[in-house]
């Protein structure tokens, strides 16, 4: 039970949606660093090339930008069809791309239940259903080896928010949050026959784009307020996709992981 084999995912293809900024960067650098090939989409053409450049540059894996507009159906086909054309695997596919909005009660747009449910929580079944041939091919070899230890790994990225109330007015953000968290647990159990598994990671503070107006102005309270006493760093993320990607999670089906220093559990009284 050597610990870097039990680790690796050194080799494998991956696919992380909204790997430019954030979260989605975060575990694309992990996966590269550790010698995975790695496929990110994201909306921003410029991100993404930029992105993919820096991060092959860094190796030892490599990066490969094919930029798209999730939140089209068209886009993610052409998504699809162009990992497609390169690939005959996809060892692990990352659900991150996401967006939040947040207004009071009376004010909330019926669009952005829309948007924000559409790319957060519909986009994740999407792709999922549209990228299962290439997923059941590496489930298929782990399999037919009779030992199911590396089967392929869908990673959806939910939130804490998804997990309990925030005090935030951000509504369809935490529905299509909690709704993701319990999507992954109904592939997990179509999944897992096939030699895939499905989990999602509940993530709390870190310190992105989406978090920036809250990082800026509330940081210290933040920070206060977790356990933990800091907000989620790189290596926190990255580190759980790694071992839910290899075969160190290879048992690990349907579970929602909270990443988030316990910030879940603190008492709101």
């Amino acid at each position: 039970m050597e610990i870097n084999s039990l680790f690796d995912v050194k080799g494998k293809v991956a696919l992380v949606t909204g790997g430019a900024r954030g979260i989605g960067r975060m575990i694309s650098e992990g996966f590269v660093a550790n010698g995975a090939k790695v496929y990110i989409a994201s909306r921003d053409a410029q991100a993404c090339e930029k992105t993919a450049a820096e991060l092959t540059a860094r190796g030892p894996g490599s990066c490969i930008a094919i930029p798209a507009d999730l939140l089209q159906l068209s886009e993610c086909e052409r998504l699809v069809s162009e990992l497609r054309a390169r690939e005959k695997q996809l060892h692990v596919l990352v659900n991150n791309s996401g967006v939040a909005w947040g207004a009071p009660l009376e004010e909330f747009p019926d669009a952005q239940w829309s948007r924000v449910l559409t790319l957060n929580l519909q986009r994740a079944f999407t792709l999922t259903q549209l990228l299962l041939p290439l997923l059941e091919a590496v489930g298929a070899e782990s399999t037919e080896k009779g030992n199911r230890e590396h089967p392929a790994a869908v990673i959806n990225i939910g939130s804490i928010n998804g997990l309990s109330v925030p005090k935030v007015e951000n509504y369809s953000y935490s529905a299509s949050k909690a709704g993701l968290h319990h999507l992954t647990r109904h592939l997990s159990q179509v999944l897992g026959p096939k030699g895939i598994t499905v989990n999602a990671l509940a993530c709390g503070p870190f310190d992105t784009k989406m978090m920036a107006f809250s990082m800026k102005h509330f940081r210290e309270a933040i920070e206060d307020g977790n356990p933990m006493k800091r907000h989620g760093r790189p290596t926190d993320v990255a580190g759980a996709c790694i071992f839910l990607a290899s075969r160190a999670g290879s048992y690990v089906n349907g579970a929602i992981i909270n990443v988030d220093g316990g910030t879940h559990l603190a008492a709101k009284l």
